[in-house]
Order: structure tokens, then C-alpha cells, then sequence
């Protein structure tokens, strides 16, 4: 029905091909083509990230939580404007979810004067999220946490689910801070339908994230199945958060896909600026980005106030555009409405003028062209 999707998938026999090797070997649970991909995308990371293969992001961003000891008291900060993932981590370990604003209109990451602002005794950890794929500030972040009374003893940590291949002044995304998590969700730049990764350069919380991935046991299945053990300890109470073996076999291929995708990306991008450039009531946020290689991970703008965002979404529709939002606010959310959170105006109205045109790998730039020229018709 679609004559430009939001994302297609950057698949091929490649893909196929790996799914079936593993399907053959009947063997399917966590085993060798996982220890593979750990071991690929830590040398593809670089520097000293040690990777624990997940089953999603979301467990990499929880696992991440317990690994710092985070719970009930405590507090964390993170951006307002990101995927409910982020506060619902937050809230299912017992702490208290506390919203920093975006950095301006321009930067819609979160803000490192508004973290400062915000650190208390009862702050745990900040958590913050590489939006689009474009880096955080993470010297000045880092700068705001260390500026505090305690913060020697708060944890930063990384959703680089965004940000696969991105990196911040030449250090990539997800190893700078003491924890970093992958999602390699379905349109994700790194694909395999569900899956994720939980990094860190620490061997002590490396040892850790190992444990609650696979219930802090002491040995695998694939140990006892190929006589290196013949029972197992429990370390630590853990969960089950395994990656199998066909997404780890798609992952080796993605990965090796990933550079060159993230640079098409990039060439996208730049022809969807060029075509929006100085078009009114339309906004396009990090022109002026210079931190670092984004991995462009979605195209988002920002409508004029004077447009009905639905109105457009519904004219794109019609002409087999498809379109997206990144993100619905927190505060609007039913289970979140009466929590009390913190104000923040600038993400809370982003929030409602957001609009994410398609982008991904295969994507042409004819197609680019034809996305801006709907869109310019429906917002003139």
C-alpha cells in the first residue's frame, strides 16, 4: 500500500542464507554464532567493550539498571524525549524517573545544564539516549555529573539503540559511558527483528551482566551439551534475556552490511536537507551538529505550529507516504499521567509537532524527492 515506507529491511541471501546454516546445525539456543557476535561487534565498538548478546534493548537497558544496583530510592535521570523504554525500565527496578529537557530546538538531545540542575543525594544514574542517531555531548555531561557531590558514585549509561556505527569526537556510541545498550529491533540500522546488546569496558559488570542474562548460572546449556560441564552453580538471582542463534547469525551479516548502510543513510539525509532548506513552517533539527559521525538513524522534523500534524500524516498517507512519530510525551501516557513528573516544555512541544519521514539503507533518492515534494504541498 506504501510507495515509500518509514523502513525497509537491507536483506538479502545473505541474511537467508545464515538462518538456514543454523537451522541445519540443529542448534538454535545461545551457542557459537552468538559468542560471534559478541566478539564482532566489540572489534567493530573498539577500544576495551566487552559484549553480552540480549534478547532486546530493553533488557540491555534493565539488566543495565540492576548491574548498577539501582532500586527502590533511587533515583535516575533521563531525556524526556525518548522511547517509553527509558522510564519504564526506571520504574519496574523500584527508582524514581526524573525528566530532563531537551538541549534547544536545534539539539533535541538531553540537556547537560538540565542534568546538572537536577543530581541529587538520591541520584543513581543518568541515563541518557543518542536521539536520531546523533551523539550526545557526553563531555559535558560527564563534566556535569563529576561537578556534584556524588559524582563519583553515578552511573552513566547509554541508549545507543539510535546509535549503532555513530561515534562522539572519534569514540563510538555506547562505550563511553560505564554502561552502553543496543536495540537491533526490526528498524533498527542494525536489524534482526529482536535483539540487543548490553556493553561495557568494565569486567566486573561485564561479569555481571552475564549472570542476570542467563540465570546467573554458572554455565551455559551449550557448556553441558558439549561435555565442558556437567551441572551448573546459581551466582545471583538472573533472568532469562538469551539471544538465539538465527539473530545472531543475522547480526554477523548486518553488521558487516552496517558501514556502508549508515553511510547511504547519511547521503539521504544530506539530500532531504537540501530539498527542505529554508521551507517554511518545516524544521529540521541538528543542521548545525559537530560532535562527532551521526548514524542517522531516522529523519525527524519539526512542524510549524500553525499546522495540524494529523492533517499532514493523513496527506502523506494519500499519496503512499508513510510517517511516524518519535515521541508521544510521557506525560500524556496513562500510565505516567499522574506521576508527577517533571516539566519540560521544550520536549513536551516537540513532542506534538514531531513528525519522522522515511529513511533507510535502500531507500532511493528519488524516493527522498518525492517525500519532500508531498510534503511541501501539504505544508504550503
Amino acid at each position: 500500500m506504501w510507495k515509500v515506507q518509514l523502513f525497509e529491511l537491507n536483506y538479502d541471501d545473505q541474511e537467508l542464507q545464515a538462518a538456514a546454516e543454523v537451522i541445519r546445525s540443529a542448534w538454535i539456543t545461545m551457542g557459537e554464532k552468538t559468542k560471534a557476535f559478541e566478539s564482532s561487534f566489540g572489534a567493530f565498538l573498539g577500544g576495551d567493550a566487552h559484549c553480552t548478546a540480549v534478547a532486546n534493548g530493553t533488557a540491555a537497558l534493565h539488566m543495565a539498571l540492576l548491574a548498577a544496583g539501582v532500586g527502590p530510592g533511587d533515583e535516575v535521570i533521563i531525556p524526556s524525549l525518548t522511547f517509553v523504554a527509558d522510564i519504564n525500565v526506571v520504574r519496574v527496578v523500584g527508582a524514581s524517573p526524573v525528566l530532563v529537557d531537551c538541549t534547544s530546538y536545534d539539539d533535541w538531545n538531553i540537556s547537560p545544564e538540565g542534568i546538572a540542575a537536577v543530581i541529587t543525594a538520591r541520584t543513581k544514574a543518568v541515563l541518557v539516549v543518542h536521539y536520531a542517531g546523533y551523539a550526545c555531548d557526553m563531555d559535558a555531561i560527564a563534566s556535569a555529573i563529576r561537578s556534584t557531590s556524588n559524582g563519583a558514585h553515578i552511573y552513566l549509561i547509554e541508549d545507543a539503540a539510535h546509535a549503532p556505527g555513530a561515534d562522539y569526537r572519534g569514540k563510538s556510541c555506547g562505550t563511553i559511558g560505564t554502561i552502553g545498550c543496543f536495540s537491533f529491533f526490526t528498524n533498527k540500522n542494525l536489524s534482526i527483528g529482536e535483539g540487543g546488546m548490553y556493553v561495557t569496558p568494565s569486567p566486573e559488570l561485564h561479569e555481571k551482566g552475564r549472570y542476570l542474562r542467563s540465570h546467573g548460572m554458572s554455565s551455559l546449556t551449550l557448556d553441558r551439551y558439549q561435555g565442558r560441564s556437567i551441572s551448573y552453580d546459581v551466582v545471583q538471582p538472573g533472568l532469562n534475556y538469551r539471544m538465539d542463534e538465527i539473530r545472531a547469525a543475522i547480526g554477523l551479516v548486518q553488521l558487516k552490511k552496517l558501514p556502508q548502510a549508515n553511510r547511504r543513510r547519511g547521503e539521504l539525509v544530506r539530500r532531504y536537507r537540501e530539498l527542505l532548506d529554508g521551507v517554511s513552517r518545516i524544521h529540521v533539527p541538528f543542521r548545525e551538529y559537530h560532535l562527532g559521525q551521526p548514524s542517522y538513524h531516522i529523519f525527524p522534523v519539526l512542524l510549524d505550529e500553525t499546522l495540524d500534524r494529523g492533517t499532514v500524516i493523513a496527506g502523506l498517507r494519500e499519496h503512499g507516504i508513510q510517517s511516524s512519530i518519535h515521541y508521544p510525551a510521557f506525560q500524556e501516557f496513562t500510565a505516567y499521567r499522574e506521576c508527577n513528573l517533571c516539566r519540560t516544555p521544550v520536549a513536551f512541544d516537540i513532542s506534538k509537532r514531531e513528525l519522522t519521514l522515511p529513511l533507510f539503507a535502500t531507500m532511493t533518492i528519488e524516493q527522498v524527492e518525492y517525500v519532500c515534494s508531498v510534503l511541501q504541498s501539504l505544508v504550503a
